[in-house]
C-alpha cells in the first residue's frame, strides 16, 4: 500500500501495488476439499450467520445497478471460540474498486472502513474485525495484498468468499486464511491462501426471520412431497458437482499438471473404501429384496387409492339417487295437496250456494206469509 499525505493531512485510501505479489491459481475443486487443511491453523472452522449473507447480497445489488463490477467487499465481524471456530455475525460494506486490467491497481476505502468500524464498536463492543469478504466468485491475485492491509485490524484475517450469485448447487461461502507456503528446493517461501471449513450457523431468532423469509419466497402451491423431491434433486446435482471436481483433480494429478497430495488422495481412497462392492451376490440379493419390498409398498398403495375411489364414487351415486327419490317424492305429494285443495274449494262452493238458495227460499216463505197477512187484515 503506498498511501500519500494530503495538504489537510488524511490518508486518501488509493492503494497501488508496485510489487506484485505472487498467488499460486488454485482450482475451484481444491477450494472445496477440507483435506488440505492445516491442523495447526489459527483456524479450524468458520460460521457464517444469515445477516452476513442477507447484507452482502444486498451490498452487491446495490452497487451492481449503479457500478458495472464483478465484485465488492466488505469487512466482517465476529468473534472467536475457544475450540478455533470463528462465528462472524455482521458485516459490513467498504468502497472498494480496481483495474479489470491491471490487478495490481486498486482502491480500498481505509478511512471509511475505521469509521464504520468505531460506530460498530459502540454499539456491539463484542464484534470486532475478524476478516473480509469479497463476491469472487474465485480468488484473484490482488487478495493477498488486500489481506495484508486487514492485518492492521487483526492479526489473522479470515477471507471468506460470498457467492451473491452462486451457479453450483451447495454452500455459497469459501473460507481461506493466509498461509506461507515453504517448498523444499530452497526458494523463498510464499504467501497464499489455505482452504478452510465453513458452514452456516444461526440463532433461534435469525432461524426465525429466516423461516418467514422462506415462506415467502417458497411456491405456496408446491406440497410438501413436492419440496422434498425438490430438496434431493438439488442434493444429488450438488453431490454430482463434488463429485465432478475429484474426477477432474485426479485427472490433473495425473497429468501432471497439479502434485501429489497424499493427504487428499489418503481421503479420496477414505469415500471409495465406503461403496459397497455392488458385485456380491448378498449385495445383489438383498438389492432386489428392497425393491421388491418398495415395489410391493407401492403397488399396496395403487390398490387402496383404487379401493377408495370406488368407494367415493359409490357413495356420489347412492347420495345422488336418494336426491333424486326425495325430489320425486316431494313433487307428488305436491300435486296431491293441490288436488285434495281444488276438491275442498268445490265442496266449500257448492255449501256456500246451498246456503244462499236456502235463505232465498226462507226470504220468500217469509214475503208470502206478509202478503197473506196483510189481505186477511183487509178483508
Amino acid at each position: 500500500m503506498s498511501p500519500h499525505k494530503e495538504e489537510n493531512g488524511s490518508t486518501k485510501a488509493t492503494v497501488v501495488e508496485e510489487k506484485p505479489v505472487s498467488v499460486p491459481a488454485k482450482p475451484k475443486h481444491q477450494a472445496h476439499c477440507a483435506s488440505s487443511t492445516h491442523h495447526n491453523l489459527p483456524i479450524q472452522k468458520v460460521t457464517v450467520h444469515p445477516l452476513v449473507l442477507l447484507n452482502v447480497v444486498d451490498h452487491f445489488n446495490r452497487v451492481s445497478k449503479t457500478q458495472n463490477v464483478k465484485r465488492v467487499v466488505g469487512v466482517l465481524l465476529g468473534s472467536m471460540k475457544k475450540d478455533k471456530t470463528l462465528d462472524i455475525c455482521n458485516s459490513f460494506a467498504v468502497p472498494f474498486d480496481e483495474d479489470e486490467k491491471d490487478k495490481n491497481t486498486w482502491f480500498l476505502d481505509i478511512d471509511y472502513l475505521e469509521n464504520m468500524y468505531g460506530m460498530f464498536h459502540k454499539v456491539a463492543a463484542k464484534e470486532k474485525i475478524v476478516g473480509w469478504y469479497h463476491t469472487g466468485p474465485k480468488l484473484h491475485k490482488n487478495d493477498i495484498s488486500i489481506n495484508e492491509h486487514l492485518k492492521k485490524f487483526t492479526p489473522n484475517p479470515v477471507l471468506v468468499i460470498i457467492e451473491a450469485e452462486p451457479q453450483h448447487n451447495g454452500l455459497p461461502t469459501e473460507a481461506y486464511i493466509e498461509v506461507q507456503e515453504v517448498h523444499d528446493d530452497g526458494t523463498p517461501p510464499i504467501k497464499t491462501f489455505e482452504h478452510v471449513p465453513s458452514e452456516i450457523g444461526a440463532e433461534e431468532a435469525e432461524e426465525v426471520g429466516v423461516e418467514h423469509l422462506l415462506r415467502d419466497i417458497k411456491d405456496q402451491t408446491a406440497g410438501t412431497l413436492s419440496q422434498r423431491i425438490t430438496d434431493q434433486l438439488m442434493g444429488l446435482r450438488g453431490l454430482s458437482d463434488q463429485l465432478g471436481h475429484i474426477e477432474e483433480y485426479l485427472l490433473e494429478v495425473a497429468d501432471g499438471k497439479l502434485p501429489v497430495n497424499h493427504q487428499v488422495i489418503y481421503h479420496v481412497q477414505e469415500v471409495l473404501n465406503l461403496l459397497p462392492d455392488v458385485s456380491h451376490p448378498d449385495y445383489v440379493n438383498a438389492q432386489n429384496v428392497q425393491t421388491n419390498d418398495q415395489m410391493m409398498c407401492v403397488y399396496m398403495g395403487s390398490l387402496v387409492r383404487s379401493i377408495i375411489a370406488l368407494h367415493n364414487l359409490i357413495d356420489n351415486k347412492v347420495t345422488l339417487q336418494k336426491a333424486e327419490r326425495e325430489k320425486e317424492n316431494g313433487d307428488s305429494s305436491a300435486a296431491v295437496g293441490t288436488a285434495n285443495g281444488t276438491d275442498k274449494d268445490k265442496k266449500e262452493k257448492e255449501k256456500s250456494a246451498n246456503g244462499k238458495e236456502k235463505d232465498e227460499k226462507k226470504t220468500e216463505q217469509k214475503d208470502l206469509k206478509k202478503d197473506d197477512k196483510s189481505k186477511e187484515k183487509k178483508k
